[in-house]
């Protein structure tokens, strides 16, 4: 399973950070690694003890509350 490379994003964060942490390893993810379904995003995330955090934040308990965060936002 890949892995979040928080180095990475703590880069990609200095030059295209959007307020919110979530919404800008959103695009990470988009970017660094080409993932745009959020199947694969979630089961990435799900793996990732601070991007868990994130989701449970944000009340996104599996693929489906993902991709209605994605369409909302």
């Amino acid at each position: 399973m890949l892995k979040i490379n928080w180095d990475e994003y703590k880069e990609y964060k200095k030059y295209n950070a959007r307020g919110d942490n979530f919404e800008t390893l959103l695009g990470f993810m988009k970017s660094f690694y080409n993932i745009i379904s959020p199947s694969d995003m979630f089961a990435i995330f799900i793996e990732d003890e601070l991007a868990s955090m994130m989701l449970q934040k944000r009340n996104i308990n599996d693929p489906e509350d993902l991709e209605n965060f994605l369409f909302r936002h």
